[in-house]
């Protein structure tokens, strides 16, 4: 039974960061003006990591990034629950930003632009976050 304090004290720590996480996208939260064309942004996004990975000029770090980010915006299991209202989707555009910024900065703005499979006025707003 010597394991179950850390396995304990580990669980609040995840639950507390957790909390934390959703306090501050709570309070961060864009307005719906804003959130509904990023909430648009994810299929494009998707077909942009699809893309950059076939791409074979893409750095193999940036293709572990970009697999990453597609499992992770994909996945069933979300930071903050769907039905969370407001901010349940927010956890995936927050990933993708984190991830397509990092991936900007290795390949290139101009990279991720000529691989864009939306629209002009859709990669300004991607653009305006990263």
């Amino acid at each position: 039974m010597d394991w179950l304090g850390p396995v304990l004290g580990f669980m609040v720590v995840a639950l507390v960061l957790w909390l934390v996480a959703v306090a501050v996208i709570w309070l961060h939260r864009p307005s719906r003006e804003l959130a509904m064309p990023l909430l648009r942004l994810l299929p494009d996004i998707l077909r942009l990591v699809r893309r950059l990975l076939a791409d074979p000029a893409t750095p193999r770090s940036v293709r572990l990034a970009l697999i990453g980010l597609g499992a992770w915006i994909i996945s069933p299991i979300d930071l903050l629950p769907e039905f969370l209202p407001g901010i349940g989707p927010l956890d995936d555009i927050v990933v993708a930003v984190l991830v397509l910024r990092w991936t900007a900065r290795r390949i290139g703005r101009e990279r991720l632009e000529a691989q864009w499979p939306g629209t002009p006025d859709s990669f300004k707003l991607l653009a305006r976050l990263l």
